[in-house]
C-alpha cells in the first residue's frame, strides 16, 4: 500500500527528542517524512511540534535535547504537541560552570575584516553620525519632539554626514524614589550610556526643571569626552516651551557645521559590538535565524570583535547551557544570581517566568518558556561566555557577553546601545517591525513566508536553511558581511522606513510615587 506523503515534512533536532518539527503544515492521515516516517493524528501548523513516542502524564517532554515542558495528558505518537497537552514546570538544572569552556582560534589580525567607521577624537569608533536630545523626565519630551521635528524633513540637506537629529524620551524620570534607587540608578546608567555612545556626535540634555532626575547632578556625574558637544537645558529656566524649542533648534544648528566634518576611514572589525535580539519568535527561531545569527557572532568574535545579547527570561531554562560555557565560575554564578533575581522579582509581583511565550509566539509553534528559551539562546553561538553585565552597563570584554535585561524588545535593546552597541541584529519568525537609533537595526526572518511577505522590513532570509537552500554557517557569513556593510554606512530596511525615534524605552523599576 501506498502512503500518501510530504517530502521532507518533519525534522527531528536531537537523537534524545520525542517531538519532531513540522516543516510545513500538515493535515491527519498523513505519513509525514523526513526525520523518519510517522502517521499525523491532528492537524499540525508549520513550525509546531508532533510527537515521535508515547509521553506519559508528567514526562518530559524533549526538543533540542532539552526539557521544554511536561505532558499534561497521555500523548501518543504523531499528535500536535502544544499549549492544549504540555505544561510547564519548575525543575532543577545543574550548573556545570566552564565544562565547555574551549579556546577561540583567532584570525590573524592582518587577515581580519574591516568596515568603513567614523573613529572619534576618543578612538571609539562610529557606525552613524548623530545629534541627540536627550531628556531627563517625561515631562520634556514634548520640548524635546519639537525641536527634533524641525530636522525631520529640512534643515540637514546641507549636512550629507550627519545622520539625523533624534530625540530620546521616555516616561520617568520623576514620581521614583532617587539617588540610591535601584530605579534611578538603572536610569541614571541607560542616559549615561547613551550619552557616551560614539554614534551620537553630540546632544542637548533637556529636562523640566523640578523633577528627581536633575540635569544638572547627571551631567555633572558624567565623564563625556572633551569631543562631544554637549548642551544642557531646562524648560524653567529658559521661560517655556517655546523659548526651550527655539533655543534647542538654534543650538542643534550650531552643531551642525562641527558634526558633519567627519569622514569614514578603514576600521578592523574588532572594533564593533554586535547586539542580538529576537522578537515576534515562532518555531523557526531557533532553527534558522538565531543559530545563523550566532554563527555570525562567533565569526565576529574570530575577528576580535564583540558580541551581547539579552532578555534574561528568555533564557530561563537554558541558562545551565550558557553557564557551561562560562569562561570562570564567578562569570557563571553572575548568571546564575541573574536568574534568581527574576525569580524572586516575578513571584514578588503575582507573576511567573512562563508568562511567557506571547499569544503571537505560542500561535508560531512555542508552547512554554523553556522551549522559547533554547531557542533564544542559540543566538550565542558556540562561543565562551566571557562576561554577564548588568543592564546598560558598557560591553568591555571581547567575544560573548550577557546583558541582564528583560525580554520586552525595545527594553531590551535600548540596554544593549547603552552598552555600546554599534550594530544590532534582530530575529523575528512573526514579523516584527522595529528600529533603536543611533544603532541601525538589521531584520532577519526566520521563514520564507513572513519574509517573501514582509520584503519591505526584513534585511536576510533565514528561512532559506529550513528550505534546504544554505547551512547555518553560509547564512551566519551572510550576516556577518551585512554587519560590515550596515556599520559603513549601508542603510537598513528599519533605517529606510524611518524607525528608531519611538524605540528608547529605559527598563522602569521601583515604585511610581
Amino acid at each position: 500500500m501506498t502512503h500518501p506523503q510530504l517530502s521532507e515534512s518533519i525534522l527531528r533536532l536531537h537523537a534524545d527528542d520525542n517531538v519532531v518539527i513540522a516543516m510545513r503544515d500538515i493535515e491527519p492521515g498523513t505519513y509525514a517524512t523526513g526525520s523518519g516516517e510517522l502517521m499525523v493524528r491532528d492537524p499540525v501548523p508549520r513550525g509546531h511540534k508532533l510527537s515521535t513516542h508515547d509521553i506519559a502524564e508528567g514526562e518530559p517532554v524533549r526538543k533540542y535535547g532539552q526539557v521544554i515542558g511536561f505532558a499534561s495528558t497521555p500523548i501518543t505518537p504523531g499528535r500536535h504537541v502544544h499549549t492544549h497537552n504540555t505544561a510547564f514546570h519548575m525543575f532543577e538544572r545543574e550548573y556545570e560552570f566552564g565544562v565547555d569552556v574551549r579556546p577561540t582560534v583567532y584570525i590573524p589580525e592582518p587577515e581580519r575584516a574591516t568596515f568603513q567607521g567614523i573613529v572619534r577624537e576618543d578612538g571609539r569608533v562610529a557606525t552613524r553620525n548623530y545629534l541627540g536630545i536627550l531628556t531627563t523626565v517625561n515631562c520634556s519630551a514634548t520640548a524635546a519632539k519639537l525641536i527634533a521635528e524641525r530636522f525631520k524633513w529640512s534643515g540637514l540637506e546641507d549636512f550629507e554626514n550627519v545622520d539625523g537629529v533624534v530625540a530620546l524620551t521616555h516616561d520617568t524620570g520623576c514620581g521614583m524614589a532617587g539617588e540610591g534607587s535601584e530605579g534611578f540608578e538603572v536610569l541614571r546608567r541607560t542616559l549615561t550610556g547613551y550619552a557616551n555612545h560614539p554614534n551620537f556626535a553630540g546632544f542637548l540634555v533637556l529636562g523640566l526643571g523640578c523633577e528627581v532626575n536633575q540635569v544638572s547632578t547627571l551631567v555633572a556625574d558624567w565623564n563625556i569626552p572633551d569631543h562631544k558637544l554637549t548642551v544642557p537645558m531646562t524648560i524653567q529656566e529658559l521661560g517655556g516651551t517655546r523659548k526651550t524649542v527655539a533655543e534647542g533648534i538654534r543650538q542643534i544648528e550650531q552643531m551642525l557645521d562641527v558634526v558633519d566634518k567627519v569622514e569614514r576611514t578603514p576600521v578592523s572589525a574588532s572594533e564593533l559590538v554586535l547586539a542580538m535580539e529576537c522578537g515576534g519568535s515562532d518555531g523557526y527561531s531557533g532553527i534558522t535565524a538565531n543559530p545563523a545569527l550566532g554563527a555570525a557572532a562567533d565569526l565576529l568574535g574570530r575577528h576580535g570583535g564583540a558580541a551581547v545579547f539579552g532578555e534574561t527570561p528568555e533564557i530561563y531554562g537554558a541558562e545551565h547551557l550558557l553557564a557551561r560555557r562560562a569562561i570562570s565560575t564567578e562569570v557563571g554564578e553572575k548568571l546564575v544570581e541573574r536568574i534568581r533575581w527574576w525569580e524572586a522579582y516575578t513571584e514578588k509581583h503575582g507573576g511567573s517566568m512562563d508568562n511567557n511565550p506571547s499569544p503571537g509566539n505560542k500561535e508560531g509553534g512555542l508552547t512554554t518558556i523553556l522551549e522559547k528559551s533554547l531557542g533564544a539562546a542559540a543566538k550565542g553561538g558556540q562561543s565562551n561566555l566571557n562576561d554577564v553585565v548588568e543592564f546598560a552597563e558598557q560591553v568591555t570584554a571581547k567575544g560573548l557577553t550577557f546583558m541582564d535585561t528583560p525580554g520586552y524588545d525595545p527594553v531590551n535593546a535600548t540596554g544593549m546601545v547603552a552598552g555600546g552597541a554599534q550594530v544590532l541584529c534582530f530575529t523575528t519568525g512573526r514579523g516584527s517591525a522595529f528600529g533603536c537609533k543611533p544603532t541601525p537595526s538589521i531584520k532577519l526572518a526566520t521563514n520564507t513566508p513572513m519574509y517573501d511577505r514582509m520584503t519591505d522590513d526584513m534585511d536576510i532570509n533565514c528561512g532559506v536553511i529550513a528550505d534546504g537552500g544554505a547551512s547555518i554557517e553560509e547564512v551566519g557569513e551572510q550576516i556577518f558581511r551585512l554587519v560590515l556593510d550596515v556599520a559603513s554606512g549601508k542603510k537598513t530596511r528599519s533605517e529606510e522606513l524611518g524607525y528608531g525615534d519611538e524605540e528608547f524605552v529605559p527598563w522602569q523599576l521601583g515604585a511610581v510615587m
